[in-house]
């Protein structure tokens, strides 16, 4: 977000000393991407963040691929990985290239026990299931069903579930997500023609300083391997902050379609980007209005990205038997499009109540062995009947 926020007590000059009632002074941190040239918050604790009194390294997350190179159409039922009690343990990940990891996960709980920090990417959190609340140093974000959440890369995050079935869509990106730029000004701002507007957004509220010390670890994910850090001040006990790098919030439901005369393409409903993929909302919408349209999309060639579709909620108009939580892949290199009868299903129809979140990478994605313990047989012969 190209926004500008403030949360708490800051001092009126950054770098200057900022005192406490007992005349010490508060911690400055700048937390901010790509060295010192990138979007970036000033953060000022009650305690120096760097205060780690034990490092371990506790386990090898990489990914085990099961198809390192895929030219074949393949479906996954989401909704079929198993529900696991911790936040942590329920995050596997499906689909990984150079630039993203996609995945799933079925959390009951956050345990209490940590926090978790992802150091090497961004991460969006798709909301499918469940409710409850992202809390960070910058306070924090209640959450629901349609929701995206976005964290910055480096953020240290809790989640209180408020319910204990979870469904989450994430993503992990080694750029920043962003806005697609075609719908920002040289301001930042984003524009009358854009699908949504900085009201649409939710920022970081409440926030809570904790003056606490202990024993607080923090579980630290970076180049595939999972560090535990041991910190002897609350990692919350910020009294204030200012800048662009923060979490925040946006609903698939406050996604306004972009709809014509005629079908237009899977640009138009582009809500997000990254270096090397898109991510795309699929809302409830009208079909085009030309008489003789069709409002099912065209076959088309996907030659340079591959085209993944998790199916939320709704009929969705292209695809037969489709379930909530269904991945599908179609690789770069090959022709798809709608299924049998979809095309002249869609003719004449007026509206669609479909919900899905579309991602595009740009580089062919390898399949994993916890994705293939989901897949649906023989997806890619599914157009011969």
């Amino acid at each position: 977000m190209s926004r500008y926020h403030q949360l708490g007590k800051i001092p009126h000059k950054r770098h200057t000393t900022f005192k406490k009632e007992d005349g010490s002074l508060y911690q400055e941190e700048l937390f901010g991407t790509a060295g010192f040239v990138g979007r970036s918050s000033l953060i000022y604790h009650l305690y120096p963040p760097t205060v780690v009194s034990e490092i371990k390294q506790i386990k090898d997350i990489t990914p085990k691929i099961a198809i390192e190179k895929n030219m074949k159409a393949l479906s996954f039922q989401g909704f079929s990985l198993p529900a696991t009690e911790d936040y942590l343990e329920s995050r596997k990940v499906l689909f990984v290239n150079n630039d993203l990891k996609i995945g799933l996960a079925a959390p009951k709980s956050f345990s209490a026990n940590y926090f978790y920090r992802n150091s090497d990417s961004d991460e969006m959190l798709f909301i499918h299931q469940g409710t409850g609340k992202l809390r960070t140093m910058y306070g924090n974000l209640n959450f629901k069903y349609g929701d995206y959440l976005i964290i910055p890369k480096g953020t240290t995050y809790q989640i209180d579930f408020d319910t204990k079935e979870n469904r989450i869509l994430f993503i992990e990106s080694v750029g920043a997500i962003t806005t697609p730029s075609r719908y920002r000004n040289n301001y930042g701002q984003l524009l009358e023609h854009s699908p949504f507007c900085e009201r649409d957004f939710r920022l970081p509220e409440n926030l809570e300083t904790h003056d606490e010390k202990g024993q607080f670890k923090i579980l630290s994910k970076k180049q595939n391997i999972l560090w535990e850090y041991t910190h002897e001040n609350h990692p919350f006990d910020v009294v204030g902050w200012d800048g662009f790098n923060y979490p925040y919030a946006f609903s698939i439901f406050d996604f306004e379609p972009i709809t014509g005369r005629v079908h237009l393409p899977p640009p138009t409903h582009q809500t997000w980007e990254a270096p090397g993929f898109v991510v795309c909302s699929f809302v409830p919408r009208m079909y085009d209005y030309h008489p003789q349209a069709i409002p099912s999309p065209y076959h088309h060639s996907n030659i340079d990205s591959e085209e993944l579709l998790y199916y939320v909620d709704g009929d969705f108009m292209s695809r037969n038997n489709i379930k909530k939580g269904q991945i599908t892949l179609h690789p770069g290199g090959i022709p798809h499009g709608p299924h049998p009868g979809a095309i002249e299903r869609s003719v004449g129809k007026k509206e669609t109540e479909e919900l899905a979140v579309m991602i595009d990478p740009f580089s062919p994605m390898m399949i994993t062995e916890d994705a293939m313990k989901l897949q649906v047989a023989d997806y890619y012969k599914s157009w011969n009947h």
